[in-house]
């Protein structure tokens, strides 16, 4: 895939490529790309989950346990 820019676009591309560490262009647009993927995928969680059924209601003992969920996996996860 062969992707025309006029020379402003193209500049702004080559900073960002030497700015940020990416080797060529096409990196960086698949960057961009991918980013784009996840944002759109979100959006769709998003939108999703605001059509769905209300459930119990969140409050700060629901967060202690998640919170421990996710510690305990991290140590499970360091062990092996």
């Amino acid at each position: 895939m062969n992707i025309s820019l006029p020379d402003t676009l193209k500049a702004f591309v080559d900073e960002q490529v030497s700015q940020r560490g990416y080797g060529t262009s096409s990196e960086y647009v698949r960057e961009l790309i991918r980013k784009e993927l996840d944002r759109q995928q979100l959006h769709s969680l998003l939108l999703e989950g605001a059509g769905s059924e209300p459930t119990q209601a969140v409050t700060p003992a629901y967060f202690d346990t998640l919170r421990d969920k996710v510690v305990n996996a991290s140590k499970t996860r360091n062990k092996a």
